[in-house]
This record gives C-alpha cells, sequence and structure tokens, in this order.
C-alpha cells in the first residue's frame, strides 16, 4: 500500500563524475605549474619580496593539495547515509571572517629580528589576530598568550626548532582574537641567516584556515553521521526481517486439518520487497487450518516500513488469528481489527481481506477493506470477485464490512495479493498481468506452480512498494 505521504519535487542529484573528474585533472595541472614556479624561485635571504613571494607558492600548493582532496571526495561520494549535524554545534570557533573574502585577506607575513628584537607585521598579520598596527606586533615571547593553553607547546616547539636547529616551521595552532571568538592558523616560516651562517631572525607566513578546518569538521562529522545512520538502518532492516520472518507461515503443500485429514487446499505464498526500499514493509499473508475444519485465508497491508510496520503487522496478525480460531467471520474480524488500528498507540493505515474457506460446501465467505478483491482462476480464465463494502483499516471509526461468498469448484484458483505486486514502475497499474497468467494457471499442476508463474512475470521488474502474494489450488 502506498505511503499517504507524497513528494513531488526529484530528490537532489550529484554533480556528474565526468565534470568532477575534468576539474581534478585542472587542478593537479595548476598543482604542477604552481610547484614548478616555486622550485624556479631563487630566494635570497635578505629579501623579503622574494621569500614572500616563496611563501605565497608553497601557500598555493597547500591550497590546491586541498582543492584536489575536497573534488576527489565530491567524485567518490560519502561513504555511509544520513543528515548531517546542525552547522553550529559542528566546531566551536566563530566565523570571524577578514572583510574580504580573497585569499591575501587571509595570508599575512612576520619577521622577527633576534638581533634588534624588532618585529614586523604585515596588514593582513595585524587583521587576522585582530589587532590594529597602534597596539604593536607581537613578539616571539608574547605570541603564545593568544593561543589555546593545549597549543602553545607546539608553537614553542615549533620556534625552538627553527631558531636552534634551523628546521623550517610548518604547523597549526589556534588563537584567541580580543572579541573571545577563535581561529586557526596555518604558520609556515623559515630562519634567516646572516653572513656567518648564525641565525639572525625569522620570517613566517601565518594563513587564516579556519573556514577550511570547518569544513573539514563538518564533513568528518556527516561522515560519522552517515556511517550512523547507515549502521541503524542495516540492524532495523534485520530485526524487521528477523520479526517478519518469525511471524510469517513458510509452509507450502497442504494444510493439515485437525482431526480431518487435508482441507481440500493447496496453498503456496511469496513475499516480494520493493526496489526503492531496502526497509520492510507492513505486508502479510497467512493461511490457518480451523478447528472446524475451514481454513482462513488473508493477505493484508500496513502503511510504512521498518520495525513500526512490522510490529505492528504481526499485533494484527496475531488478533486475526485468534479472532477466526473463536468463530469470528470475517467481516467481524475486519471490524474488529479496525478499531485494533485505533485503540493503537502507533496509528496507521491499511487493507486487508480475510476469507473463509469451507471444504464440505466448497463455499468461500469473505470480506475486504479497502483491498484488492481476490482473483479466480477457472477453465484457464480469470476474473476478480465482486468486492463486498469495506473502507480502510484505520480510516474511520464504527464502520460495518459486509461480507460475500463464492463457491469453488475442483481445480479452481484462487489468487489473494497486495496491490505492491500491480503498482510496477515499467506497467500501469491494475490485476490484468495476473489475470494474464490464466493459461499458464490452468496449465499449473500445484499452487507452488502457480506462484513460481507470478514471481517469474513480477518477481524481476522493480515494485513501488512490498507485495505478498498468496495462491489456493482446489483440490478434487
Amino acid at each position: 500500500m502506498p505511503s499517504h505521504l507524497f513528494a513531488d519535487r526529484p530528490a537532489p542529484q550529484p554533480p556528474e563524475r565526468d565534470a568532477v573528474d575534468a576539474l581534478i585533472s585542472r587542478t593537479r595541472l595548476l598543482r604542477g605549474d604552481v610547484d614548478a614556479v616555486r622550485r624556479d624561485t631563487t630566494v635570497i635571504d635578505d629579501d623579503p619580496q622574494l621569500r614572500w613571494q616563496r611563501a605565497l607558492c608553497e601557500l598555493a600548493v597547500h591550497q590546491l593539495d586541498d582543492l584536489g582532496e575536497h573534488l576527489g571526495q565530491l567524485r567518490d561520494g560519502i561513504p555511509g547515509a544520513g543528515a548531517a549535524e546542525p552547522a553550529a554545534e559542528v566546531c566551536a570557533e566563530a566565523p570571524a571572517e577578514a572583510p574580504t573574502d580573497s585569499l591575501l585577506s587571509r595570508v599575512g607575513s612576520a619577521e622577527w629580528d633576534l638581533l634588534t628584537d624588532e618585529v614586523s607585521w604585515s596588514d593582513e598579520l595585524y587583521r587576522i589576530f585582530g589587532r590594529t598596527p597602534g597596539t604593536g606586533a607581537l613578539s616571539l615571547d608574547e605570541l603564545p598568550s593568544v593561543l589555546l593553553a593545549e597549543d602553545q607547546p607546539l608553537l614553542t616547539s615549533m620556534v625552538t626548532d627553527c631558531l636552534v636547529d634551523g628546521r623550517p616551521i610548518d604547523g597549526e595552532f589556534r588563537i584567541l582574537l580580543p572579541d573571545g571568538s577563535m581561529r586557526t592558523l596555518h604558520m609556515m616560516g623559515e630562519p634567516v641567516l646572516d653572513a656567518d651562517g648564525c641565525t639572525a631572525s625569522m620570517w613566517a607566513v601565518l594563513r587564516d584556515v579556519s573556514r577550511l578546518r570547518r569544513g573539514q569538521h563538518l564533513v568528518g562529522r556527516t561522515k560519522d553521521s552517515l556511517r550512523r545512520q547507515e549502521q541503524m538502518a542495516h540492524a532495523e532492516h534485520r530485526v524487521a526481517a528477523e520479526l517478519r520472518e518469525a511471524v510469517l507461515p513458510s509452509w507450502r503443500g497442504s494444510l493439515p486439518t485437525p482431526g480431518h485429514g487435508t482441507n481440500g487446499l493447496d496453498i503456496a505464498a511469496h513475499y516480494l520487497p520493493s526496489g526503492p526500499s531496502d526497509l520492510i514493509g507492513g505486508d502479510w499473508y497467512d493461511a490457518l487450518p480451523l478447528p472446524d475444519g475451514k481454513t482462513l485465508l488473508t493477505v493484508g497491508d500496513l502503511t510504512g516500513h521498518g520495525i513500526p510496520a512490522a510490529s505492528s503487522m504481526a499485533m494484527l496478525l496475531g488478533a486475526l488469528r485468534g479472532m477466526a480460531v473463536a468463530g469470528v467471520g470475517p467481516g467481524a474480524v475486519m471490524g474488529h481489527l479496525n478499531q485494533l488500528i485505533e485503540c493503537s498507540a502507533q496509528p496507521a493505515l491499511g487493507s486487508a481481506v480475510c476469507c473463509r474457506f469451507d471444504p464440505v460446501t466448497g463455499t468461500l465467505v469473505w470480506a475486504q477493506a479497502g483491498h484488492p478483491a481476490p482473483l479466480l482462476f477457472r477453465s484457464g480464465e480469470g476474473r476478480p470477485l465482486p468486492s463486498p463494502d469495506g473502507v480502510l483499516l484505520g480510516a474511520a471509526s464504527g464502520v460495518t464490512y459486509e461480507e460475500d461468498q463464492v463457491e469453488l469448484l475442483p481445480g479452481d484458483v484462487l489468487v489473494l495479493h497486495t496491490d505492491g505486486l500491480t503498482r510496477r514502475s515499467d506497467r500501469s497499474t491494475g490485476p490484468d498481468v495476473l489475470l494474464g497468467l490464466a493459461p499458464r494457471f490452468a496449465q499449473a499442476r500445484t499452487a507452488q506452480d502457480c506462484v513460481r508463474a507470478v514471481v517469474e512475470e513480477l518477481g524481476p521488474s522493480e515494485h513501488l512498494d512490498d507485495a505478498c502474494v498468496l495462491i489456493a489450488r482446489v483440490e478434487a
């Protein structure tokens, strides 16, 4: 049964893989060109402009590496499936952006002279640290004071390695701005040597990577969320499937009637899951020999998927079996099921058909609740039975469900099914596709042969909803 909610808008589609591959190739080519410029740049220790140019090349290479990685993720897709966490909860950093959004507005340079204790900062670096030139630049001793406490040892180690061992600086740390917000900075630098080879000063380029790290953090959180949701969906599918297998019968062939041998019916059934959804639906089928020698035949369908639908299906099917064993007629059974759904903690809509077959008289008494009528096949021809009045379960209160009856003859084939069987993505709806199987049913020797014909005809195509089919063949 289709859900009562429908979506008219198509789902957003991912970008074409070929287009993303082309962007990745262009990024790689550009990265190679920038790297070549960086290698060809001759650095003169006392020329700040050349050091600045090489630093910009270094930053450009880093950004192109990041861009290539992100494009690769876009091409390959995020593993797993789920909704992203709210952006406000993803990162504690405030989005304190620079006045402009260009690369240069997020990059600043600095040089600390170890001989004169002079400090030179670019205008961009003042903006990155949230300071004004009038407040002065921070010395190497003062710089750790604006870092988060847990990042201060990292900066101290990088500066010490640079000044003592001559190692280049390449690392990240977080700073607190005067307004209380936080930024993540990527620092790259080198020692500047004097004519005697001693360290005279240290220069560095600092890049504000706050937005980049927030994006990476968001991607990571989204991946984790999708992975958790996928695990939950798999667990729910497994529980719902186990519940369905525990409730629905797995029989085929003749049903034994207590104390009376057989009940005159050869019965088989099959469940077909839907293509678009990985979750189990609320479809059911059942055939139950009753104490009075008659046989209960029923199929039904509840809206929804997953554990709620499977548990509601189990509840209804259990109640239906109990009432049938107690001798309640099909029409009254439908009325009581309607009341049960109204009183349920999980309201839903459902459709069902309930039949009681008497092998002595060959009479089938049945009622339906908004469900497709059973199909009767006789002498190579099929037709739907005229439906007695009955509305969907859960749709209205105080509803009376009418009953009808039909005489079945030896060799007749009765087909009960849910509407998902004939609601297909590749053909129009309706029972015509089943009625077209009449010649094959006439040649079939067992009910299982008839079910096999249905599955061969309808099984390979994608169903819009879960489906059940139950076939009863009257034995001579």
